[in-house]
């Protein structure tokens, strides 16, 4: 199959694209719903954002440093551990740090499976595809992360009779929160279980579409989405379940009382 020379996308081509945003403003602003500030606000950040992601990985992929990719991944997965605590609970202390070790473990071991035994670049620091590839483990881990969080945070405060019955029954603290524990996690893969559902049916994800774009083969697209959807699974399950033992570390005294983290400080 030829390989089609990339149609580059200039400063000119980007500004009449913005134009659909503008339009997506305009339309707020005749409906009165309230967003054409929150549109506009966000269209400038992706602007800003994604402008300056593209020169610093210029920088990063040129110079090929694997201290510096290093740290840059490093970033990231603090990113989106703080991400995840603000859309938790700011209110429960040391969640944020949990939640790193939650979603770098769960990352770490989705990327070294996938880089050592079936993409297996020269090398292992090969930035154009181990950024990329962390790039989108982190961003779904960290949507499990918040949904499977706070989907348990909330449970463990709401139903805090219910939990304590079990537990005054002679109940583990395990025990008392296993339907609750496994709702969550439930929640938390939701997107990915749905996106695995109808990938290539109804939707075409980031990595098949870019490839296909740059002018892959759509075969080859198709089996790095694969690759994807699978990292995806294995990586997301991981970080719920990593994410409610950090939580009921947090909600449990060494005397297996149920207790409220906001109410200790």
């Amino acid at each position: 199959m030829s390989n089609p020379t990339t149609i580059e996308l200039d400063l000119i081509r980007i500004a009449w694209a913005m134009g659909l945003a503008a339009v997506a403003i305009g339309l707020s602003l005749w409906q009165q719903l309230g967003l054409a500030g929150t549109i506009a606000l966000a269209t400038l950040r992706t602007v800003v954002q994604l402008f300056a992601v593209g020169i610093f990985l210029s920088i990063v992929f040129t110079l090929s440093s694997p201290g510096l990719i290093l740290l840059v991944l490093l970033v990231m997965t603090t990113v989106a551990a703080l991400t995840a605590r603000n859309r938790i609970s700011k209110d429960i202390p040391r969640l944020a740090l949990w939640l790193w070790g939650a979603i770098f473990t769960s990352t770490a071991l989705t990327i070294t499976y996938t880089m050592t035994i079936v993409v297996r670049p020269e090398l292992w620091y090969e930035p154009r595809y181990l950024i990329p590839l962390t790039g989108m483990v982190l961003g779904n881990s960290l949507t499990a992360a918040s949904l499977t969080g706070e989907r348990l945070v909330n449970a463990l405060r709401n139903h805090r009779t219910d939990i304590e019955t079990h537990l005054s029954l002679g109940a583990t603290p395990n025990q008392a929160i296993a339907n609750y524990r496994r709702d969550a996690i439930k929640a938390g893969l939701i997107p990915t279980v749905n996106s695995m559902m109808v990938v290539g049916l109804v939707t075409l994800p980031g990595m098949i579409t870019g490839q296909i774009l740059g002018g892959a083969d759509p075969l080859n697209a198709a089996l790095y989405q694969m690759l994807i959807m699978f990292m995806l699974a294995f990586a997301t399950l991981t970080t719920a379940i990593l994410v409610t033992f950090s939580i009921k570390q947090q909600f449990f005294n060494q005397a297996m009382q149920l207790v409220d983290p906001k109410k200790r400080n």
